[in-house]
């Protein structure tokens, strides 16, 4: 048993997390994104949403200072969606740094979470939920 871990992290996510890099990437899903045939490797917390999984991501993951460490998926032009899911991240995230976030092309996104370390699929059923995270240093 490990301490200060939070209780949704999976033991797989936990392994995960530790391999990745300075500089490595991983994408936090909502249910509409193809994390299966976009993701190298995918974590599987279809019962969780999108900002308790960022909440808990960040408890243990730092995010990088050197680059944008933060980016959404953008809505497409003429999308008619509302994002407020985008304030509860930004409540969440503000704990960890000063940095605001970037927002990626809907196609953009998906090609850069093609490169990430993993992407973690959750249940989130918000849409343009998708978050993707920059690794830090400690």
């Amino acid at each position: 048993m490990l301490k200060n871990v939070p209780k949704i992290i999976p033991p797989e996510l936990l392994k995960i997390m530790c391999e990745m890099g300075h500089g490595d990437e991983i994408v936090i899903a909502d249910g509409n994104f193809p994390s299966a045939s976009v993701g190298q490797r995918v974590v599987y917390m279809n019962g969780s949403g999108a900002a308790e999984v960022l909440s808990a991501v960040l408890e243990l993951l730092p995010l990088d200072t050197y680059q944008q460490p933060l980016f959404l998926m953008k809505v497409v032009e003429g999308d008619d969606v509302k994002t407020p899911i985008w304030d509860e991240y930004k409540s969440i995230v503000k704990n960890h740094t000063d940095m605001g976030f970037e927002t990626l092309e809907r196609f953009d996104f998906y090609e850069r979470s093609k490169k990430a370390y993993a992407v973690i699929a959750t249940g989130e059923s918000a849409l343009y939920a998708n978050i993707l995270l920059k690794k830090g240093v400690i």
